[in-house]
């Protein structure tokens, strides 16, 4: 399994289609406090077992980073994780914030 990417309009499109996307948010503290997608989860090392075990297999995850590299690798994770539809956000959050302010 490997994950996608999927562009911010694809990601506006996506949750305005359906509300069982997740959207992980993997920023630092300070920068998700001071913005984040409208209904992110904040993803940390300190709480990755309890945040996965909220989130279901089976429904779309799309991981956010400051600019759609970091969150490559947490995709792919995620994606051996068992998790079935998983995205990496190009662009990340900045690309986010420029569109939807």
């Amino acid at each position: 399994m490997s994950f996608q990417h999927l562009s911010v309009d694809e990601l506006k499109h996506l949750k305005n289609e359906s509300d069982e996307v997740t959207v992980l948010d993997i920023r630092d503290p300070v920068s998700f406090e001071s913005g984040h997608i409208d209904g992110a989860l904040h993803l940390t090392n300190d709480n990755v077992q309890e945040r996965l075990a909220e989130v279901p297999t089976d429904r779309p995850v799309v991981v956010c980073c400051y600019h759609g590299n970091s969150s490559q690798p947490v995709a792919q994770w995620l994606s051996e994780q068992g998790f079935e539809t998983v995205y990496s956000l190009d662009g990340g959050y900045s690309a986010w914030a420029l569109i939807h302010p």
